[in-house]
């Protein structure tokens, strides 16, 4: 198990929590960041760039002069690409970008991201986020005494209304619930900052998907070979 201090929000230690080695302590992949960043903003693009072929520009259809005897190169229609105002050459279209890479990809690449923050000395576990009233001042102050950096992801219960409305006008810091923590965000910040109750939902998450893919790996195994004599 791997071992995190607890500290309040005045950063005194008030305890200890273990984790599980497998989300927390695991092989840092980073091969996999790339491909699973890479997939996200892909997801993120638009995909509405488009443009007009001929058959979409409007102009006459008819055949601007005869076809010999003129010493011109031959033109069927005033909507050509190669005139001004006629049609885009293979224009594009409007498409989805996104795409999601294997699911066993995708877990591996959050508890490595998990395991990185962990092994660096860059997550921080507190006991509770609270904070007195809805005012990003305070959460500013509360911020600056457990020495967080620059950029920081604060990741709590989804229900801390004050702590989610309070960090929400700041453009270095950023919060999540456990459920939506992703390798993007992740690795864009400095500091990552656990609530005692985040940092066990989000084990539970990435346990869940490690048990999963060993299923499957046993279940493959398995099954019988196909063919013989």
């Amino acid at each position: 198990m791997a071992t995190f201090d607890v500290f309040n929000m005045q950063r005194e230690k008030v305890g200890s929590i273990d984790l599980a080695d497998e989300v927390f302590g695991t092989e840092v992949r980073e091969h996999l960041f790339y491909e699973v960043v890479k997939a996200q903003l892909a997801s993120k693009r638009q995909g509405t760039a488009a443009a007009k072929n001929r058959s979409a520009v409007s102009g006459s259809t008819k055949k601007l002069y005869k076809q010999k005897g003129t010493g011109r190169a031959r033109h069927g229609s005033i909507r050509a690409p190669v005139f001004v105002g006629g049609g885009q050459a293979h224009p594009p279209r409007p498409r989805d970008w996104a795409y999601d890479p294997p699911r066993k990809v995708r877990a591996l690449a959050l508890t490595s991201a998990l395991s990185k923050f962990g092994k660096e000395g860059r997550l921080l576990v507190v006991d509770r986020f609270d904070l007195p009233e809805i005012k990003t001042k305070k959460l500013v102050e509360a911020l600056s005494q457990l020495k967080a950096q620059q950029k920081t992801l604060v990741v709590d219960s989804g229900a801390n209304d004050k702590l989610r409305m309070s960090i929400r006008n700041l453009k270095e810091h950023q919060f999540l619930p456990p459920e939506g923590v992703n390798v993007y965000d992740l690795l864009r910040h400095d500091t990552l900052i656990l609530s005692k109750e985040a940092a066990k939902a989000l084990e539970q998450r990435c346990l869940g998907q490690v048990n999963r893919r060993r299923l499957e790996a046993a279940a493959a195994n398995e099954q019988p070979e196909r063919g013989g004599r």
